[in-house]
């Protein structure tokens, strides 16, 4: 008997191929299931699936499918936050870390996880918390990177990282971003800040676009607790998390980040590695001297 109760889908926000729609729904006919979906979403489905709402589609799926490029992928991981309902990607952007398979690897993938064949890896979410965006850290977790960036027109960004309650460095930049490892190849990997397993357990923080002679990136143990204080000359910063606007600080904020260590779980058959994934997507080539 299969794992497999319920398939849940998450669509990219304006593009949806009816061919992986098709192969998902065609499969979980054959297997007697229910498909699910987002209620905005279920129109675009073309098919047989039933509308859940956001907070219970999770928790009523034993698998979500993502259907899309990373950004899906991060919204679906959100969405499965609390049930911990495993998620398979599948891929038709450009550039995508985090899904497992193409389009024309959908039907396979989805016998071999009703088959038992796969692995679940682990991802790490980061939270933050601050009076000036709610108390609530679970308000806003993020399983790539949190970044306070300059807002144009103001300052830029001067904040102080303080580690374990103890004043480390202080950065002046156009943006700190706060990374998982899972973030490494994101923003963090654009401001210069090196590629991380997603298996490490612990935070990076990276200035982007450094206005002073330090910009190295930090790496943090996963239980270490990180503040970051905005200093008086620092701008007002838009907090981006996982590349969405949920607010503004600004000189005298101070934000606290969390590490969730198991916030999520991707579903990996095997195929490739993450150093295959990295390598062919960042087109990672090495010093031509190397040979």
């Amino acid at each position: 008997m299969g794992m497999l109760s319920s398939v849940g889908v998450v669509l990219h926000p304006a593009r949806a191929p009816q061919q992986a729609i098709d192969t998902i729904g065609a499969w979980a006919r054959a297997k007697e299931m229910p498909l699910l979906g987002l209620p905005d979403e279920v129109g675009r489905l073309a098919c047989d699936a039933s509308p859940v709402p956001l907070d219970e589609l999770a928790a009523r799926s034993s698998l979500l499918v993502s259907i899309g490029g990373d950004g899906t992928m991060l919204r679906t991981l959100r969405l499965s936050r609390s049930a911990r309902t495993p998620v398979l990607g599948v891929n038709f952007g450009r550039l995508g870390f985090l899904a497992e398979v193409d389009l024309a690897e959908l039907p396979e993938a989805l016998s071999a996880i009703d088959g038992h064949r796969y692995t679940l890896e682990a991802r790490q979410a980061v939270t933050c918390a601050s009076a000036a965006v709610g108390t609530d850290p679970m308000a806003a977790a993020a399983f790539n990177d949190i970044a306070l960036v300059r807002v144009p027109g103001e300052g830029v960004a001067v904040v102080e990282v303080v580690v374990e309650g103890q004043p480390f460095v202080r950065y002046a930049a156009d943006a700190v971003v706060v990374s998982t490892p899972t973030g490494s190849t994101a923003y963090s990997f654009s401001a210069g800040g090196p590629i991380v397993s997603p298996t490490v357990p612990g935070l990076l923080v990276i200035p982007a676009a450094a206005h002073s002679s330090f910009n190295r990136a930090l790496m943090l143990n996963q239980d270490e607790r990180l503040t970051l204080r905005l200093l008086p000359t620092c701008g007002r910063l838009a907090v981006e998390v996982d590349g969405n606007v949920t607010g503004q600080v600004g000189p005298g904020d101070e934000l606290d980040f969390q590490v969730l260590p198991d916030a999520g779980r991707v579903v990996r058959l095997g195929q490739t590695t993450f150093y295959e994934r990295a390598r062919r997507k960042l087109g990672v080539e090495g010093s031509a001297e190397a040979g």
